[in-house]
């Protein structure tokens, strides 16, 4: 599965205009954030815990603009807590969206 990115990109350009180093520092900011619910989401152990992360997750990338990634954070928040496959693909798109190509 391949990211576009521009959603994302474009959400950080409305933000901070054209300021390279704040949409650097942002960026950063969402991976951080993105990456940290993804291990939470791996490391739950109860249904809550996983449903907590993935709606955090959700919530994280819709402020970004990144919807690739909330509808992924969704799919996760409504399925089985643990499949490894959505799990793969969040973090397929999130280093992704963070580290284009």
């Amino acid at each position: 599965m391949s990211y576009d990115h521009g959603a994302l990109e474009s959400a950080l350009a409305q933000a901070v205009g054209q300021d390279e180093d704040l949409v650097a520092q942002l960026r950063a900011a969402f991976g951080d954030s993105a990456r940290r619910q993804i291990d939470l989401m791996q490391r739950a152990r109860c249904d809550a815990n996983w449903l907590y992360a993935a709606l955090r997750l959700k919530g994280t990338a819709a402020s970004f603009g990144a919807s690739q990634i909330q509808a992924l954070a969704e799919e996760a928040a409504d399925g089985a807590p643990g499949d490894p496959v959505v799990l793969r693909e969040l973090t397929m798109a999130v280093n992704s969206a963070v580290d284009p190509a």
